[in-house]
């Protein structure tokens, strides 16, 4: 039937298109039809999706409307070399456009919303969505404290428990948002410029915005997680140094837990609705990998086959627990094959003989109400390379009182050079003495991912 008369047909409205872009550096090309042309934009972390959050926007040059169909590699080392593909498009109301002010309502699949752009300086401008964002967005947190795991032996039933590998490694919360990721430790020290392999990981995500929890390790010859080659990468500050060592020993990002993702906090959803999200990601590439999660599956198996493997033990989760930040209230338990604790550095002794002039142990402590409870000292396991290293950290921190709350003898105390008590390390060992000492104890390496306040005793 055709049209009345009088009905009116509403003109077409222009076009939008968004063009995930992985160039030298990932962005999003942000293109609206004006004029006959694709008016454009480049967009380092993409559309905000919260109106507290403004993006930057590089004007760029117009491009003909033909290109916004366009998906696939640029060669390298024409301009804007990369691979390129549609993130999203669609048509949008134009509110307001002058040289001083871009004001759109967008209508696409994934981008929808009432944006405004302005300039800043030069090429320089910035997005603003104007609008609330999407009923039931959370913004993205800051921070969120790590979950923690209580020392104890398996749980007596598997049923609704979850098993993982333990991973000897350093725990980091990684941030990802509009491609860029930022890495922090459990005492929040940043160590994004450390671990440059983690940019591979936000080249991933693209567009996602995802808080994961998960475990920096190396790899030996054996395909084994090495604590001491982990060493290696760790107190670099150096652009060269770290670029040098990444190749040298690459570190590969564990992950095992998924606490916010695309506008949602996830803290309050139970260990498999997590787990369902986090798979559903897919994240398995080169510099990172999902760590397996075996449901209901018997305990002292899962132990003997970490074992084996060589691992440092295994961690049970309840599947129908929240994620507590910053909290150990038995949900999570660590199984561990060997010992191991970690330790504040009180002091260390001169070498003797062939060390003389050097480090010879470390006087160890564990923080207690007026200070630190002395637990003996360790010279096993310190390569000359450690000797050094540890010279160098502690010699500024010496000092003539002792940090120690508990007596030490008087051999002991006559050898020893007292520091401020900041250092963290760990210790593998055999057993607790009855008099609370370490039994055999064999340096490991330094901690700077934890604070004093973070040592406590291990069963």
């Amino acid at each position: 039937m055709g049209a009345g008369r009088g009905s009116k047909t509403r003109p077409r409205r222009p076009g939008f298109v968004i063009q995930e872009h992985h160039a030298r550096a990932l962005h999003w090309d942000f293109r609206l039809e004006h004029d006959g042309v694709l008016v454009s934009w480049a967009l380092p972390k993409g559309l905000p999706e919260d109106p507290a959050r403004n993006h930057l926007a590089v004007h760029t040059e117009d491009h003909p409307l033909e290109y916004g169909d366009f998906e696939g590699n640029i060669p390298k080392g024409e301009y804007g070399g990369g691979h390129v593909s549609i993130w999203d498009r669609g048509d949008y109301e134009l509110e307001k456009w002058t040289e001083r002010e871009v004001k759109v309502v967008l209508h696409g699949t994934k981008a929808a919303g009432r944006y405004v752009l302005f300039p800043t300086s030069g090429k320089n401008w910035v997005i603003h969505r104007m609008d609330p964002p999407q009923p039931g967005y959370d913004p993205m947190p800051e921070r969120i404290r790590p979950m923690l795991a209580l020392a104890a032996e398996l749980p007596e039933h598997d049923h609704g428990w979850a098993y993982e590998s333990k991973w000897d490694g350093v725990r980091a919360m990684v941030y990802v948002e509009g491609g860029r990721v930022r890495a922090l430790t459990r005492n929040d020290k940043d160590v994004t410029p450390t671990f440059p392999e983690l940019r591979e990981l936000g080249e991933y995500l693209g567009a996602r915005s995802a808080v994961l929890d998960g475990e920096l390790v190396a790899f030996d010859e054996r395909g084994r997680t090495s604590f001491a080659r982990l060493q290696h990468r760790l107190h670099v500050t150096s652009r060269a140094t770290v670029a040098r060592r990444a190749r040298e020993t690459p570190v590969t990002y564990m992950l095992f837990d998924l606490v916010y993702l695309d506008g949602h906090l996830l803290v309050d959803r139970s260990y498999d609705e997590r787990r369902a999200l986090l798979e559903s990601l897919g994240l398995k590439g080169g510099t990172f990998a999902t760590t397996d999660s075996l449901n209901d599956a018997h305990g002292p198996d899962v132990v003997a086959a970490a074992r084996e493997s060589g691992l440092e033990g295994i961690i049970a989760k309840q599947r129908d627990a929240p994620y507590r930040p910053g909290r150990r209230n038995g949900e999570w338990l660590k199984i561990k094959n060997f010992r191991t604790q970690e330790v504040v550095v009180g002091g260390w002794t001169d070498g003797k003989g062939e060390r003389r002039g050097s480090l010879g142990a470390l006087l160890l402590g564990i923080p207690d109400t007026d200070g630190l409870t002395f637990i003996g000292k360790v010279g096993t396991g310190l390569s000359e390379e450690d000797r050094r290293e540890l010279l160098s950290l502690l010699g500024p921190l010496e000092k003539d009182e002792t940090p120690f709350s508990s007596p030490l003898s008087t051999s002991e105390r006559a050898l020893a050079h007292f520091v401020d008590p900041v250092v963290v390390g760990e210790v593998q060992y055999g057993e607790w003495t009855s008099d609370g000492r370490l039994r055999h104890p064999s340096w490991r390496g330094l901690r700077p991912d934890k604070n004093p306040s973070d040592v406590l005793r291990e069963p």
